[in-house]
């Protein structure tokens, strides 16, 4: 245990913590995030494939729907389109320009009112709506797609410019507000009543708003990489712990290491070492010269 208790020194317990709450967000908050939002579209676009091989219904058979799921569901309306009932949602867009969608309201023979999403047109100049003409008069059916509202955006209340009622988004509830008229919400089985878009070449409609694509898109490898990077997460600051313990059992065994004795016949590196040249002869002085050449004296 001794050579743990470097992990309670308080960097060691703030990485600790760091990990494991990183790890525990991956795992309850991050990868079902959008492991979620993965059902959610493969749901979206499988309700999208089975309401294009089905049969249309009459939309007096959803209406008294509750918890069954309609969004997407192709309906076929009798009825007549109400005057003076456009209501244009900024802010859209149509082949890449500025555009608007064009909402009308549709009374069924039953006298209940419907909203309609009649689809796109261009802004003019890229900034004002255009001449939106009436929806025609007299007895219609239509053939739409039950689309669920989109709630209300907040700080972007209706207003009324260049001649037409203008929202931000579609939402029965609000343009029963803005139209002054009661609306019956078409039930889709989610928390919000939906309206009806138009499908293409109907009484009264422009340029269809376009379905969503059916690409699941990113969010499966989304959701498996949080987990990985939750499961990588305890194990990096598990190697970590080891490389720390490997180095201080590096550094212990330096310095238990002894350190060997000289040798005898070894000298120490700061005292000379003696030289074994043989020292040359001094020069001979002036009275061994002498001697040399004339013999030394009697005595």
């Amino acid at each position: 245990m001794r050579r743990l208790a470097f992990l309670l020194r308080p960097s060691w317990l703030i990485l600790a913590v760091l990990v494991a709450a990183f790890a525990y967000l991956c795992f309850t908050v991050l990868a079902p995030w959008q492991l979620g939002k993965n059902t959610a579209t493969s749901h979206r676009n499988q309700l999208i494939a089975d309401s294009v091989k089905a049969e249309p219904v009459d939309v007096t058979t959803v209406l008294p729907g509750g918890g069954e799921h309609t969004e997407w569901r192709r309906v076929t309306a009798s009825g007549s389109y109400l005057p003076d009932s456009t209501v244009l949602v900024r802010l859209r867009h149509l082949d890449g320009a500025p555009g608007y969608a064009v909402l009308a309201t549709f009374r069924l023979d039953d006298g209940r009112v419907l909203l309609i999403d009649r689809g796109l047109v261009s802004a003019v100049d890229g900034t004002r709506p255009p001449q939106v003409p009436e929806p025609p008069a007299g007895p219609q059916r239509i053939e739409a797609r039950v689309r669920m509202s989109e709630g209300v955006t907040p700080g972007k209340d209706p207003s009324v410019q260049d001649g037409y009622r203008q929202v931000y988004s579609i939402d029965t509830a609000q343009e029963s507000t803005v139209l002054q008229l009661p609306l019956t919400a078409v039930p889709t089985g989610g928390e919000r009543g939906g309206y009806l878009q138009l499908s293409e070449n109907q009484p009264g409609a422009f340029t269809p708003t376009p379905l969503p694509q059916l690409d699941a898109g990113p969010y499966l490898s989304y959701g498996l990489q949080w987990l990985a990077f939750g499961i990588m997460a305890p194990l990096g600051l598990g190697y970590f712990v080891y490389a720390e313990i490997r180095e201080r059992r590096k550094e212990k065994g330096s310095a238990a290491e002894p350190v060997p004795a000289p040798s005898p016949t070894e000298r120490p590196r700061s005292e000379p070492i003696p030289s074994t040249t043989p020292a040359a002869p001094a020069a001979p002085t002036t009275e061994a010269r002498l001697a040399d050449r004339y013999g030394r004296g009697r005595g």
